[in-house]
């Protein structure tokens, strides 16, 4: 029963705090993620009590209920008539964009095979296994990423340490788009880039939405029926990938404001319950993962310019791709605002869409690994 109070005292704070006006407070939030605090505040009760709840059942039914649940709600918060508005090419970047972030970790870990980076830290110390969970948090946020820590078993010292570098880089990053956003034009100039026209106003749902507690029932009861159909956890989150496509497609008048919203919830109690396991004994700081990461990131960027430059699209799409994927659904926005308005629904939908196919990418990047570097 204690661990159950402890995650529910934890997602209620963390919810409410999130939301609270106070400048403080929310200066705060800016820089250190709601979902970090999730994770940190139980490990720090358990501490102070001294108290293993690592072994708890509530972890199994993390893993048979919350998870799913989390991702069948954002799924399905996906429109695929909204998607359309955006048009081709800067979808087109935004994939290319995706393909770069799951597959470079295997392309610089096999150039650089020989080394200790790749021998001691990613072989010998497991730090591989941090590498899916970052891929989950730039391409599909806080849903993939625990996912993705599940598929690939990674170990709690490893994700705290994922978490925290992960943090420190999107929040450095975010900055760098802002100001990187203001200078599209002179790049479009630079590039030679001539197709600077306006994508499509994103529709609006009509009429009447769904009832949430409509919403809520089937997919509770479509979890339910996954978990008696499938033992296979990777199985699990196929099947309900597909079905929370299929409710947003073919449901008339789907809650999309809802189950996203309900995604964001269960996403906190997730990371609440994981944070039962974490022991800050454990934790550990590699500044060569650090380096590695940057890499990764830099040359994410310079793939979505020549990319631009082949599709010849706007470069203010290079960065509002760049946070669609590694920011998320707060900051691309924000960051497209630097630019242009009108243009905020777009990098909404495009985040959506980032969060819709994180999962995907990351199981990639597991495959990749296994296959040629291990």
């Amino acid at each position: 029963m204690i661990p159950w109070i402890i995650s529910g005292f934890t997602v209620i704070a963390v919810y409410f705090l999130d939301r609270w006006e106070n400048k403080h407070i929310k200066s705060l939030f800016d820089w250190f993620p709601a979902i970090l605090f999730a994770y940190l505040i139980p490990a720090g009760i358990t501490a102070l009590t001294g108290q293993d709840f690592s072994q708890d059942d509530i972890h199994d039914y993390s893993k048979l209920y919350f998870i799913p649940m989390a991702i069948i709600a954002v799924m399905s918060s996906l429109s695929f008539l909204q998607l359309k508005s955006i048009g081709w090419k800067p979808i087109a970047l935004f994939v290319a964009g995706s393909f770069w972030i799951a597959v470079f970790p295997v392309i610089l870990a096999l150039f650089l095979l020989e080394s200790e980076l790749i021998s001691e830290l990613f072989i010998n110390q497991q730090y591989w296994k941090g590498v899916p969970p970052v891929v989950g948090s730039w391409i599909g946020g806080s849903t993939s990423q625990l996912v993705l820590k599940e598929l690939v078993e990674c170990p709690e010292n490893i994700f705290l340490t994922v978490l925290v570098m992960d943090n420190i880089l999107v929040n450095i990053w975010t900055i760098l788009m802002f100001q990187g956003i203001k200078e599209s034009d002179f790049l479009n100039r630079k590039l030679k880039i001539t197709n600077l026209s306006m994508p499509e106003p994103i529709k609006k749902q009509e009429g009447i939405t769904l009832n949430p507690l409509i919403c809520l029932a089937i997919l509770t009861a479509s979890v339910l029926l996954t978990n008696a159909m499938f033992e296979s956890f990777v199985l699990k989150i196929i099947f309900l990938s597909l079905i929370g496509l299929v409710f947003s497609s073919l449901i008339k008048n789907w809650n999309y404001g809802f189950v996203l919203k309900l995604g964001g919830i269960l996403i906190l109690v997730v990371m609440a319950i994981l944070g039962l396991k974490l022991k800050f004994s454990l934790v550990e700081f590699e500044w060569g993962f650090l380096v590695f990461l940057i890499i990764w990131l830099l040359s994410h960027f310079i793939i979505l310019l020549i990319v631009a430059k082949l599709l010849n699209v706007n470069t203010a799409w290079v960065p509002i791709a760049s946070m669609a994927n590694v920011g998320g659904i707060a900051t691309a926005p924000a960051v497209t605002a630097a630019y242009e308005p009108k243009w905020m629904p777009h990098a909404i939908i495009l985040a959506i869409l980032s969060m819709a196919t994180g999962t995907f990418w990351g199981m990639l990047t597991i495959f990749l690994l296994k296959n040629f570097l291990l």
